[in-house]
């Protein structure tokens, strides 16, 4: 049995603990590297944004955050409506199997339907199996999109 936890929307006082958490995600990704000044700067303009728009949720054990997600609403012209860019869900490796990942997930999911948003999308390392068998037990699938960046 895994230890009890709570999720809550993050505040600026969480970005020591999710720094730690993206320093693990960014282990695993192939396309990023962990910064920890940069994850800073990163989470800070996402608590900077209207609130509306952006949301972060920390999973906590014992006042530790153990787990994370965001989600930025954006302006889809194929939906003709606003979506939800979901990014950054993480569960620290010792709590993982716990359902706390699935819980973040659900939290993601509630915010956007209450928000009225028309699509949730993600972006998820093509070589990261253990990722990509949890999104698809949560009905996540692949599209015909092809993610390609530019970076200056």
């Amino acid at each position: 049995m895994g230890a009890a936890f709570a999720i809550r929307p993050a505040t600026s006082s969480d970005v020591p603990g999710l720094c730690r958490l993206l320093e693990q995600l960014f282990r695993l990704e192939a396309d990023f590297e962990p910064d920890p000044e940069r994850q800073a700067r990163g989470l800070t303009m996402l608590f900077g944004a209207e609130p509306d728009r952006v949301r972060v949720f920390v999973a906590e054990v014992e006042n530790r955050a153990v787990g994370m997600v965001s989600v930025q609403a954006l302006v889809s012209t194929a939906e003709g409506g606003e979506v939800g860019l979901v990014e950054d869900l993480v569960v620290d490796a010792a709590f993982r199997g716990q359902k706390i990942g699935s819980a973040l997930l659900a939290q993601v999911e509630a915010w956007a339907r209450a928000r009225g948003l028309l699509r949730l999308q993600l972006l998820a390392d093509r070589n990261n199996a253990p990722a990509l068998r949890f999104y698809r037990k949560h009905r996540w699938y692949p599209t015909q999109l092809v993610a390609l960046r530019r970076a200056e």
